[in-house]
């Protein structure tokens, strides 16, 4: 295992709590930090009342500066948790060959909540995830679109997502997405809030 995997591993680990908040840190450090627009988990709970209420609480903290988090999917067991930077998320919905993509799979030309909510009914009636997905995660078109074309197969290569399109780019920004948790995962492990790990937008 490389040293940057072991480190993330062994800090993980090290986080005792399951709090909603452990796991924000664990898999949207980039959409935290401004590097990345989104990111989507899935949280094992033995509450939904509990889970409502941590959304509640973390919104109410982290919405000042730009950042989101939206209860997606709830489950017998399990819930799952999309945390956003409202303001990129935008930017990128925006672009024409998106909307064209989204558009095709039944979405509305309509603002992003709107896009949001189809995106969870999507979640709901579909047989894993759909795979426009990717573009609501920040993944480039060109990637999401190869993806759907290839049905998964024939890569350049595979990080956080598969790559079709500009391999050498993507191989930057999955060690630059790394290096940013390894970090995140450090500093909340010395007590530091996530309220002060966000960048505002």
């Amino acid at each position: 295992m490389q040293r940057g995997l072991l480190i993330v591993k062994i800090l993980e680990d090290s986080l005792q709590e399951c709090s909603l908040e452990n796991y924000i840190i664990k898999h949207c450090a980039p959409t935290l930090a401004g590097i990345k627009s989104a990111g989507l988990f899935s949280f094992r709970f033995e509450s939904g009342e509990f889970v409502a209420e941590e959304i509640l609480r973390l919104n109410t903290q982290l919405n000042e500066k730009g950042v989101f988090i939206k209860l997606m999917l709830l489950n017998d067991d399990y819930a799952l948790i999309y945390t956003y930077r409202k303001s990129h998320l935008e930017k990128e919905l925006m672009q024409d060959g998106v909307r064209n993509l989204l558009m095709s799979y039944g979405y509305p030309d309509a603002d992003t909540e709107e896009l949001l909510r189809y995106l969870k009914k999507r979640l709901r009636n579909c047989d894993g995830f759909p795979h426009e997905i990717g573009v609501f995660l920040g993944y480039p078109l060109e990637d999401v679109k190869g993806f759907i074309k290839n049905k998964g197969r024939d890569c350049k290569c595979c990080g956080l997502w598969k790559v079709y399109c500009n391999e050498c780019e993507a191989m930057k920004l999955f060690a630059k997405i790394q290096k940013c948790t390894r970090v995140y995962l450090e500093v909340f492990a010395q007590g530091r809030h996530i309220t002060q790990m966000t960048v505002c937008a």
